[in-house]
């Protein structure tokens, strides 16, 4: 059974820096593409980064590249993203997604994503 746990969101204020934390377990990673997506509050649920499993590529949405960096711990099946100079607008409940198979076009797209963590809060003060 594919777990992803989440930590590390927060309450911070604009400029600051926080970092999440995903935690996988229950399947190989091999082959996979592990993704954040963020939902706000009467919003659909938007895709922020993701990074393939083999060999590290990454993607990011527009509104965070320069911003927010994702990286993966293969010795700890976990990926992180390092937030930096955080917005107000950054403020959502992200979410954890693990998917298989995922082809370059579909990367961003939140069905490609077969298995999600419970998300973490992430406030970010004026």
């Amino acid at each position: 059974q594919v777990q992803l746990v989440e930590s590390g969101g927060g309450l911070v204020q604009a400029g600051d820096s926080l970092t999440l934390s995903c935690a996988a377990s229950g399947r190989t990673l091999r082959n996979s593409a592990m993704g954040w997506f963020r939902q706000a509050p009467g919003k659909e649920r938007e895709f922020v980064t993701a990074i393939r499993w083999n060999g590290g590529s990454t993607h990011y949405a527009d509104s965070v590249k320069g911003r927010f960096t994702i990286s993966r711990d293969g010795a700890k099946n976990t990926v992180h993203l390092q937030m930096n100079s955080l917005k107000p607008e950054d403020s959502a409940v992200y979410y954890c997604a693990l998917g298989y198979g995922i082809i370059l076009s579909a990367i961003r797209t939140k069905v490609s994503y077969n298995y999600w963590g419970q998300g973490t809060q992430v406030t970010v003060s004026s």
